[in-house]
């Protein structure tokens, strides 16, 4: 076994490690103390301790009601290790205890975070774990104060540490049967919330140059730059928020909000483009909203959050990718050109694939939920099925967590494929595939080139 691990890859310690603190917080919560009725089944501790790792949000039991705070606890920390990643906390322990760091590791956490070369790793993990725990903290103090009168201190206090990590790390998991339907008018809280799931789901990279460009705006010195990743991730993020709460609000405006004031319109449209994209969280009922609005919703799931950050999804700056290239090809351009720079064939080339993969990936899954969970009845009995099943799907690749309330009618086969879509979803089909591939030889000769007619 030593000699299996000290021959891995840092593409193939990655999925490893996460399936090793998948196993682990399964059987943590399988332990008697973990739920208020004393066990639960293997399929679906497992299909927990997935969601809570890969910050999804599915779930097939109530979290509030079900896990005792023991329970809920081991899904805390969860979500906490899966959100910044499992070799990211290795780096902490080695470095707290003095020992070296491994250059797989360094390879690992600088991959998953940064563009760059970053002199010393440690430097960014403390950076990391600095900006979450902050962040974190003032979120969960600002919903402390901000829970209504009627709870206890205590539990106001452990609802509001709970939703705070859960918010940031784009996780979806609620102490709340309803999520926050109770709070859909609340603004305060509802502001919070999604602040947390902006700032967890834009990235480090980003987060740390916001970080720098406002400290020289405030004290003058230098000249504040973003790069072009931090321009595409903000541009494309103000984007998907404003174009989706707009959608949702057209859509949902005489439908599931008609009964509801002007600004609940606006807050409820604004808090589902935010959370729609990674985090899990809703404050209407998902199975009530209309066929249009299910769709825009999975578009915004499918795209999902931002290179480095908690979430899932294809990410923001490949969809953006996807748009530059069709905008320049149409325009007449065979470069990729945004705010005044060209981004190199390799990323053009390295996006399309990723994208192609995973509307591949998501079509393969679909088909095969529809026949495990679908095969024994009549085809007109199922025709409403394609949508819920194609909306869990998609969900569970973008680590969303939003739910048409399918998820716990599933059979175990359509629970593992869900499992399987949250995995891959929270590491990318593609890192996935570079961690089982061999290395091809170096090419010693190419073939020549011939034309093909593509219409």
């Amino acid at each position: 076994m030593k000699n299996f691990l000290t021959h891995l890859s840092p593409q193939q310690v990655l999925p490893l490690s996460f399936l090793g603190i998948i196993i682990l917080g399964a059987l943590l919560l399988l332990t008697p103390w973990a739920t208020k009725g004393g066990g639960m089944a293997l399929v679906d501790a497992l299909f927990t301790a997935t969601s809570a790792v890969c910050v999804t949000g599915l779930i097939v039991v109530d979290t509030g009601s079900y896990f005792t705070p023991f329970g809920q606890g081991v899904i805390l920390g969860l979500i906490q290790v899966g959100g910044l990643g499992i070799m990211t906390f290795s780096v902490l322990f080695y470095s707290l205890l003095g020992s070296s760091i491994r250059l797989r590791d360094r390879i690992v956490v600088q991959s998953s975070f940064t563009t760059g070369q970053r002199g010393d790793i440690l430097d960014l993990v403390k950076s990391i774990f600095l900006y979450t725990f902050v962040v974190e903290a003032i979120g969960a103090a600002l919903l402390f104060m901000a829970w209504p009168e009627g709870l206890s201190h205590s539990k106001a206090l452990w609802i509001a540490i709970f939703h705070s990590i859960s918010a940031f790390c784009n996780a979806g998991f609620s102490l709340f049967k309803d999520s926050f339907v109770g709070y859909q008018f609340n603004w305060w809280i509802n502001l919070i919330v999604t602040s947390l799931i902006i700032a967890g789901g834009l990235g480090f990279i980003v987060l740390e140059e916001m970080g720098k460009w406002l400290r020289q705006k405030a004290t003058k010195k230098g000249r504040p730059r973003l790069s072009l990743h931090s321009k595409i991730v903000l541009t494309t993020t103000a984007c998907l928020i404003l174009g989706g709460g707009v959608l949702f609000f057209l859509l949902e405006s005489g439908d599931c909000l008609a009964s509801a004031p002007l600004h609940g319109k606006i807050l409820a449209s604004y808090f589902q483009s935010v959370t729609a994209r990674t985090a899990g969280f809703n404050t209407v009922d998902i199975y009530a909203l209309a066929n249009p609005t299910l769709f825009i919703l999975i578009i915004l799931m499918f795209i999902g959050a931002s290179p480095g950050s908690c979430g899932g999804g294809v990410k923001t700056v490949n969809a953006a990718v996807l748009w530059i290239i069709a905008k320049n090809r149409f325009k007449g351009k065979e470069e990729g050109e945004v705010f005044k720079r060209t981004i190199p064939r390799e990323t053009l080339s390295r996006s399309v694939t990723i994208i192609i993969s995973s509307v591949v990936l998501i079509s393969i899954v679909v088909c095969l939920l529809m026949i495990s969970e679908t095969g024994g009845h009549a085809h007109p009995q199922t025709r409403g099925k394609f949508l819920e099943y194609l909306f869990e799907t998609v969900s569970a690749f973008g680590t969303v967590g939003l739910s048409m309330g399918v998820t716990s009618a599933l059979t175990n086969m359509g629970k593992i494929l869900i499992m399987v879509m949250m995995f891959l979803g929270r590491l990318g089909p593609l890192n996935l595939a570079f961690s089982l591939a061999k290395r091809a030889p170096a090419k010693r000769f190419h073939y020549g080139e011939e034309k093909i007619f593509i219409g």
